[in-house]
């Protein structure tokens, strides 16, 4: 009974590895061959820290002069499905009237598959790919050889050839018709009623030509950098990602492991601990706050570990300024003598037993 109980003491002050439960840090004796230290980037948060490396840039709207540019030279092009309204002043027999009946859309001039539309006097004319004031002096200079100097004029009055398609979290997925005012992303995700709760403001795609490019909505909105918006064009496909994968994971001694949506604004690691319901005060150990984030995709490491100290409340400060990314894990591990405890506790019904068993057995014995 001595020797076993012993043996129980002794594997209990070297054992770490029979603890249950999770811990940092690790146990470097367990697995000779790896070797973490050389694996992940160990930082301590502090206020110095914060400052040179993970403090939030000061932004200012960012003017994106291509956009400018593109829209101050856009004029749309008539296409196949499109309806022309088009009016000859005094002469209201070449001008198809809009009736109570008619919308002007109806009584316009379709554009037909071949790109044509057909015209008193001038017959078949080709439209595809002309912007209205070229149909305009094609008209004007075909309609002189029967009136005397024609004032034509020349309006689209259905947008039906060229579409962008929006799917995804938007409150109006579906499409919307390229007219002649220029479509932005950002028009096209407003058209569409906004986001919904669940989008990831992040990650909005573009697909163009079989080429998808990333946008972030937040950094339009929040930071005014019109970098993000782009002038659409036909058969752009948007998509609104789901925040699903934009998560923060909150584990170890909390009084809730959950995780986190990273939804329209940052989250910091004061947060995700408020909202995990903090500490775990009986068991959590104070100075073993932990960001796991994956390394980038350029650094030879796994990890980064970010360890923040917080035994003095203070410190809660510099956890307020520490932004969490999507898919960071933020581990507060057990103190000692709450790994002990757990020890004890997986230990102690087998001593137990063997004890009272020996006594059991003697009584028989006797």
């Amino acid at each position: 009974m001595n020797r076993l109980l012993s043996l129980l003491i002794i594997l209990s002050l070297s054992g770490c590895a029979v603890i249950p439960g999770a811990h940092i840090p690790y146990d470097r004796q367990k697995d000779e061959s790896v070797d973490l230290d050389k694996m992940v980037n160990i930082y301590t948060i502090t206020p110095q820290f914060l400052r040179e490396n993970l403090s939030a840039p000061r932004t200012t709207p960012v003017l994106n002069r291509e956009l400018e540019a593109e829209l101050n030279q856009y004029d749309y092009e008539v296409n196949r499905g499109d309806v022309l309204n088009i009016t000859v002043w005094d002469h209201p027999e070449l001008t198809i009237p809009a009736g109570g009946d008619r919308s002007p859309s109806e009584a316009g001039n379709w554009v037909h598959s071949d790109g044509t539309i057909f015209y008193p006097y001038v017959g078949k004319v080709k439209v595809a790919g002309l912007k209205v004031t070229e149909i305009r002096d094609i008209l004007r200079e075909r309609l002189a050889e029967y009136i005397e100097s024609p004032q034509v004029d020349v309006t689209v009055a259905s947008f039906r050839s060229k579409r962008v398609y929006l799917t995804g979290e938007v409150k109006k997925p579906g499409t919307q018709p390229i007219t002649n005012v220029p479509l932005t992303l950002l028009e096209a995700v407003s058209n569409a009623n906004g986001l919904t709760e669940v989008a990831d403001w992040t990650n909005v795609t573009l697909t163009r030509n079989g080429e998808t490019r990333r946008y972030s909505l937040r950094g339009l909105y929040r930071q005014g950098d019109t970098r993000e918006n782009v002038l659409l064009r036909p058969n752009d496909i948007i998509h609104v990602a789901r925040n699903d994968a934009a998560k923060i994971f909150v584990l170890g001694e909390v009084a809730q492991q959950k995780s986190l949506n990273i939804g329209r604004s940052d989250i910091t690691l004061a947060e995700a601990l408020t909202d995990a319901g903090g500490f775990a005060q009986a068991v959590a150990n104070a100075n073993g706050v932990f960001v796991i984030r994956q390394a980038s995709d350029n650094s030879d490491k796994i990890a980064d570990v970010f360890q923040l100290h917080a035994r003095n409340a203070t410190a809660l400060v510099l956890a307020d300024q520490f932004r969490l990314q999507p898919r960071d894990i933020v581990y507060v591990t057990a103190a000692p003598i709450a790994r002990w405890n757990r020890l004890i506790a997986q230990v102690l019904p087998t001593v137990q037993a063997v004890y009272y068993g020996s006594i059991t057995e003697r009584e028989l014995t006797n």
